[in-house]
C-alpha cells in the first residue's frame, strides 16, 4: 500500500467510522461507501453512499476510473459469511481485498492474516497463529500463539483466545470472552460476552457464563 491507497467500504454504520479511521492511519482515504439498507445515510462527510448491488454495480460501470482500488467490508458481529460475500462482489470487480493492522496493533511476523481481516487498536496476534479471511480482532482482541481461526470470525473487544486454539468459520466471540488453551470451537458458534469457555464446542450454538454454558431461552 501506499500514500495514494483508495479504499471503498460496505456498511454505512459505526464500524464504517472505525475503518476510514484505521485507513486514514494506513495513509489512505475512503472514496465510496455502500451500504443494502435503503434507509442508510452516508456516515462519512464528503463521502457518497450508494444502496445495494444494484448500486454497487451501477458505481463499477458509470463511475469507477479502474485505477487500484481496495475493499473493506464493515459489517460486525455474528455476520462472516456477510463479509465474505462482500469480498467475493469485491473480486469480481477487481477490487482488492487485503488484511489491515491499526499501527498500534502487534501481528507477530510469523502470523498469518486473510484477505480483508481487520485488526484493530491494541489488538494482538501472536507467533504461528493463523487467521483466515473477513475477520475481524477488535480493540484489545488477543489471539495468542499458535490459534487456528477459520473465515469470517469476529474477536468483539477484550475477547481472548489462549494458546492453540481452533475456531471454526463465522464464529463470534463476544466482548470479554475468555477461551481456554486447545479448546476448540465449532463453525457458527456465538460465545457470549464475559463468557470463559473451558472445553470444546460444537457447531451452531450459543454458549454464555462462567464456565460457558449452552443458552436455553
Amino acid at each position: 500500500m501506499t500514500d495514494t491507497n483508495r479504499f471503498v467500504i460496505w456498511g454505512s454504520a459505526g464500524h464504517a467510522k472505525v475503518l476510514a479511521n484505521l485507513i486514514s492511519l494506513n495513509h489512505g482515504h475512503v472514496m465510496e461507501l455502500f451500504d443494502n439498507n435503503p434507509a442508510a445515510t452516508s456516515v462519512l462527510i464528503d463521502v457518497p453512499l450508494h444502496i445495494g448491488v444494484e448500486g454497487f454495480s451501477f458505481w463499477c460501470e458509470n463511475e469507477w476510473d479502474h485505477q487500484e482500488v481496495f475493499g473493506l467490508a464493515a459489517i460486525g458481529g455474528a455476520r462472516g459469511l456477510d463479509r465474505l460475500e462482500i469480498h467475493q462482489l469485491f473480486r469480481e470487480q477487481g477490487i482488492r481485498v487485503e488484511p489491515i493492522v491499526h499501527p498500534s496493533a502487534s501481528v507477530c511476523e510469523t502470523a498469518a492474516l486473510g484477505a480483508g481481516t481487520q485488526v484493530l487498536s491494541q489488538a494482538l496476534v501472536s507467533s504461528d497463529a493463523r487467521i483466515g479471511e473477513g475477520c475481524i480482532i477488535n480493540h484489545r482482541a488477543a489471539a495468542d500463539h499458535e490459534c487456528q481461526i477459520g473465515d469470517g470470525v469476529h474477536l468483539a473487544p477484550g475477547a481472548t483466545l489462549c494458546g492453540c486454539v481452533q475456531v471454526g468459520n463465522n464464529v463470534l466471540i463476544g466482548a470479554g470472552a475468555v477461551v481456554l488453551p486447545r479448546v476448540t470451537i465449532g463453525d457458527n458458534t456465538v460465545v457470549g460476552a464475559g463468557a470463559i469457555v473451558t472445553r470444546d464446542l460444537p457447531a451452531n450454538v450459543v454458549v454464555v457464563g462462567n464456565p460457558a454454558r449452552l443458552f436455553s431461552k
